[in-house]
């Protein structure tokens, strides 16, 4: 029969040395560290199986209680004490533990099977009633508040009466009769609150917890955070049960969390923070500003050393920077947890370079360990150094990056406004596992307390927000929504800026400037200067060596071809032509067209706008030699480039020479009830050929000027929504004209392709047919979604979220590729088109390009390439490596 409870250290199963699926992170970590021989308090963890099945109402098995009983037998023998025993208790900590880190999403709970007899044992024992009373107190609100459902801020206001009354100022300051009296008040608060006595029986309160930390896995917070993550809902979490080891017996105990490299920059040193005399949630929660690591070495030196070894032990074995908990009791060190650590981009490229480098992983290892999502963060903004502006106040640079918002004080404040569309920076003295929507909805995180490894801190890191931390200076005030430093506050929507870089805060809005990536692709900073652009290069690099699918850009202009370019584009998939004519006199050129009255009138202003084309054209050509280049023509329906009304319309009639009631009418004329499917794409181009005829000439007249300058050109010339190959092969022979009349009167030979955007169902049904005619396939899956759902992408904002968090769409599918319908249209589209024509080039040019789950999909569908807006082009490459990684 497979267990399902594993004491540290069982459990390793052939090809899994973790077991991670069975033990959840920390338990597999907890089993691999005892193994390993590292210093662990003794424990069993139950299988993340048996929440799964508790949390769906299926049987719990009947034996799962007998192997725990079995479990704390063992736990009792290897200690030498017994649960509820009044001479020499065991006490345990219950924590969850998912086989994906989720930190500070779930349940602990700490110093379980305390009742009134064990705490004076436990004095007796340690020589120190304070820090009995002291462990007491703390897991009565602990339990009260998780298991029993107190709320934890009525604990919060009889501690902070206490303090009060005692005239002391940090918890640690209260004396042993202060908290036999509080642990008094806390237990009448429980009745007053329940209607019961806190439970005595170490095995109840075992039970208890248990449950509640199975319960937790559906908390807001752990949901919020699993939808944000892209996290399986069905892995369950487990529950990890380990002998109590005390940071808080005096002077010469003390509880910490480090990480064998820094996890906001990557660097190679030992990086953490810790506590003497305390218990490990007051390093996590930020509940006191925690000392530097370093101060270790003078408070309690032969602990740090031991330390300093293991890190060094374990990030060697897992070959991973690693996270890291401890306690250390009376002078001997305890590892609680070990796990592989959450850091943000530009941690995450030059750890996975210098390890490459220190022959600790392979460059595929590098590959997967970075999160394609991730580099997103390298490219964001960060502040104007030639800024002249004084901060308000500098705390701890918990996450970098640069951020501007209004203020807000409360996470449900933070959603509702950032929902709205409003830039908003959560505000708060420290956050807890309870604010984390607010801190998903947010541009940053401020706190007035914690440290480099609070939870704002960790979670802003994991997530990519910028987030400062510990800011000693400022005083928040909730019930009147503001904070102060000195003589100045800041009020609930006023705007700050903050530096997540060097941890300065601001008052106003700040300017910003390019990341160091960003000026290196831009040419503003030489790449040999910029350490984290060559570990950016060299991830990238990897990537492109195992990834099959090639990455495009959609880019309009020669600046954007440029940047697409420098950022790794291996051409254009999308050229829109229409954002070229809104540029300057273009705009008026293209009104005259499209007012004009018979067709000699619509060729005049084509022929205006045809040199402007052509030097777009020969522009992007440049940027993009040797690489294909697909230009889709003219697609947006006509009224799109006319005025509706005022000084536009005043002004434009007067230039075009007739009135403004005529002017009036030809709108009017051209407005349709339902634009996206009305008179747009290759339909224009079959009712007004002449439009066809001036961009392919402009497309082949800046082919050939570029050629002659010694520029390879390699152009595909895309024919938008068409929805039957007699559409497309109407269309083909107009380009196909152009092209003899261009490039044998010029006397020159350029290769080209004509193919069309897929984009419609009837399309992709059809794809063999099209296929006949067309020599690739583009699958614009933005229209492609609207049109298979029946759904506008304008409006369908207002309900799809619902959608989401109802689970009736797993995700939006204007956002992810919508795998069971468009998904499958784009699969039947590809095959059907390459069984008529084997050589078929396909790919896709919607916004689904550049995101990872969207890039995995048409991996698997064999596409040929993705393309997206230049920005997201180093996500593509990595998210395509990954794919292909996955597929091996």
């Amino acid at each position: 029969m497979t267990p399902h409870v594993y004491f540290f250290g069982e459990g390793r199963a052939e090809g899994d040395r973790t077991m991670k699926a069975v033990l959840g992170g920390k338990g597999a970590g907890l089993a691999e560290m005892t193994n390993l021989g590292i210093p662990v308090p003794p424990g069993f963890t139950i299988a993340a199986a048996m929440s799964v099945a508790w949390l769906q109402k299926e049987a719990v098995p009947p034996s799962l209680r007998d192997e725990v009983a079995a479990a704390v037998k063992r736990l009792e023998a290897a200690t030498g004490k017994r649960f509820g025993d009044p001479t020499a208790p065991l006490l345990v900590s219950v924590r969850s533990g998912a086989p994906v880190s989720m930190p500070g999403m779930m349940e602990t709970i700490l110093n379980l099977g305390l009742n009134d007899e064990t705490v004076e044992a436990l004095a007796r024992a340690s020589g120190n009633p304070r820090f009995a009373l002291d462990s007491y107190r703390r897991f009565l609100q602990m339990y009260g508040d998780v298991v029993l459902g107190v709320s934890s801020q009525d604990f919060e206001h009889l501690l902070r009466a206490k303090r009060l009354t005692e005239g002391v100022h940090t918890d640690s300051e209260l004396s042993a009769d202060a908290l036999r009296t509080l642990v008094g008040e806390y237990k009448r608060l429980v009745r007053s609150a329940t209607g019961d006595d806190f439970p005595g029986d170490p095995t109840e309160q075992l039970w208890g917890a248990i449950h509640a930390v199975w319960n937790s896995w559906t908390l807001k917070k752990a949901v919020d955070y699993r939808r944000v993550n892209q996290i399986d809902e069905r892995m369950g979490t487990a529950v990890t049960v380990m002998t109590m080891v005390f940071g808080n017996l005096g002077e010469t105990s003390g509880t910490g969390v480090a990480f064998t490299r820094n996890p906001s920059t990557g660097e190679r040193h030992f990086y953490g923070e810790f506590l003497v005399n305390a218990q490990g949630e007051d390093v996590v929660a930020g509940i006191r500003t925690p000392l530097h690591i370093d101060e270790m070495a003078q408070r309690l030196p032969a602990a740090y050393q031991q330390l300093l070894t293991t890190q060094q032990r374990l990030e060697t074995h897992f070959r991973e920077m690693q996270d890291l908990e401890f306690t250390v009791e009376n002078g001997t060190l305890y590892l609680l947890q070990t796990r592989a650590g959450k850091r943000t981009a530009a941690a995450a490229v030059r750890i996975a370079d210098d390890m490459v480098r220190e022959g600790l992983i392979t460059p595929v290892d590098a590959v997967r360990r970075v999160v394609p999502d991730q580099l997103d963060q390298l490219l964001h903004p960060v502040i104007d150094a030639t800024v002249n502006a004084t901060p308000l106040t500098v705390g701890l640079p918990a996450s970098p990056g640069a951020a501007a918002g209004v203020a807000v004080f409360d996470p449900d404040a933070a959603e509702q406004r950032g929902r709205a569309g409003e830039a908003v920076i959560l505000v708060r003295e420290e956050t807890t596992p309870e604010d984390y929507h607010g801190m998903v909805a947010a541009r940053a995180v401020l706190t007035s307390r914690g440290g480099m490894t609070s939870h704002a801190a960790v979670v802003c890191r994991g997530m990519g927000k910028c987030a400062i931390v510990g800011c000693k200076e400022m005083e928040v005030d909730l019930t009147h929504r503001r904070f102060a430093v000195h003589d100045k506050s800041i009020f609930e929507g006023d705007w700050i800026t903050l530096d997540g870089a060097t941890g300065r805060v601001f008052a106003g809005d700040l300017p910003t400037v390019p990341s160091e990536v960003v000026r290196v692709i831009h040419g503003t900073r030489p790449a040999a200067q910029a350490p984290l652009y060559q570990s950016f290069s060299r991830v990238l690099g990897w990537a492109d060596d195992v990834r099959r699918l090639r990455v495009r850009a959609n880019a309009d202009t020669p600046k954007d071809a440029r940047i697409a370019r420098g950022f790794g584009a291996e051409g254009i998939g999308l050229c829109r032509t229409e954002h070229m004519f809104f540029e300057g006199d273009r705009i008026t050129a293209m009104r005259e067209m499209i007012v004009a009255r018979d067709e000699a009138g619509r060729r005049r202003a084509l022929g205006k706008l045809l040199p402007m084309q052509r030097h777009d054209f020969e522009g992007i050509f440049e940027a993009m030699e040797g690489l294909p280049v697909t230009i889709r023509l003219l697609d947006p329906p006509l009224h799109e480039f006319l005025p509706h009304g005022g000084e536009d319309s005043k002004h434009l009639a007067r230039g075009l020479r007739i009135t403004r009631v005529e002017l009036s009418r030809i709108v009017d004329s051209l407005r349709e009830t339902n634009p996206m499917l009305g008179h747009r794409g290759c339909r224009l181009g079959v009712t007004y050929p002449e439009i066809t005829e001036m961009q392919a000439r402009a497309i082949f007249e800046a082919a050939v000027k570029a050629q002659r300058r010694g520029i390879k050109v390699l152009p595909e010339i895309m024919i938008p929504l068409v929805a039957t190959v007699e559409e497309f092969r109407n269309q083909r022979l107009i380009v196909d004209g152009v092209a003899d009349q261009v490039l044998g009167g010029m006397g020159e030979a350029v290769p080209y392709l004509v193919g069309t955007m897929i984009e419609l169902p009837r399309a992709a049904l059809t794809a063999d047919r099209i296929a006949e005619a067309a020599e690739f396939f583009s699958f614009g899956t933005n229209d492609l979604t609207q049109t298979t759902f029946g759904l506008s992408r304008d409006d369908a904002g207002r309900f799809l979220p619902e959608y989401v968090s109802k689970g009736i769409l797993p995700a939006d599918p204007f956002q992810v590729l919508d795998a069971d319908g468009v998904g499958r249209l784009v699969r039947m589209a590809v095959t059907d088109g390459r069984n008529t024509r084997p050589s078929l080039k396909a790919g896709i040019c919607g916004e689904h390009g550049g995101e990872p789950r969207s890039i995995a999909l048409c991996h698997g569908m064999g596409l040929d390439y993705v393309s997206c807006s230049p920005f997201r082009v180093p996500i593509a490459r990595l998210a395509a490596a990954h794919a292909a990684l996955a597929d091996a």
